[in-house]
């Protein structure tokens, strides 16, 4: 493995939030200039290589990896015939947790899960059912995320005090935080969408 391929390798899993060049020097342990010429690099190839899909943007502060422009119509045909298509259980955890916990970050959600989140994250802020509502005042200002007016409709919701109410967790009981969001969330949300 060459010292780029740990950069992109990076680059792929901040997806859409994308990753400064301060949090892939502390994550590689190479210093700032390296990892710029390694990103300069990476941008050439992309922008040179026909044959791959991808290329690399910087914006505020944060490089990621993002399809090439004139692939914009394929992948809205893939998102058109995915907004009308029913939420992945992935999708609908998430959703359950934003709705629970907003607003919240990335790495929340992640921690939560105990998996990553960011690719049906982005998702479901493409289907603007999820929005990013501020970020923190920490380092790398970190996104947070709530639902949209879009979600409620979604689900026949009139606002968001509308979802059921979660009860504490026992110290006797199996079930995790995500675990009862998850349950709740979809009986609900199934019986409303019955109801439509």
């Amino acid at each position: 493995m060459n010292n780029e391929q740990k950069v992109e390798a990076l680059l792929f899993v901040a997806g859409a939030e994308g990753i400064s060049v301060e949090e892939l020097s502390n994550f590689t342990g190479y210093a700032k200039p390296a990892i710029l010429t390694m990103l300069d690099n990476l941008e050439k190839n992309y922008e040179v290589n026909s044959k791959t899909a991808l290329k690399l943007i910087q914006t505020g502060g944060t490089y990621k990896l993002v399809t090439k422009p004139e692939l914009a119509s394929i992948l809205e045909r893939y998102f058109d015939r995915n907004s009308r298509s029913g939420l992945s259980p992935a999708a609908l955890e998430i959703l359950s947790i934003v709705a629970y916990r907003q607003p919240i970050t990335r790495i929340e959600i992640d921690q939560i899960r105990g998996v990553q989140s960011g690719t049906t994250l982005q998702n479901l802020v493409l289907r603007n059912l999820v929005k990013v509502v501020g970020r923190l005042e920490e380092p790398g200002r970190p996104k947070t995320y709530g639902t949209t007016d879009e979600f409620l409709d979604y689900f026949g919701l009139e606002d968001i005090k509308d979802l059921p109410k979660l009860e504490k967790v026992g110290e006797d009981s199996e079930l995790d935080d995500s675990d009862l969001f998850l349950q709740k969330f979809e009986s609900k949300m199934n019986l409303n969408n019955k109801e439509k």
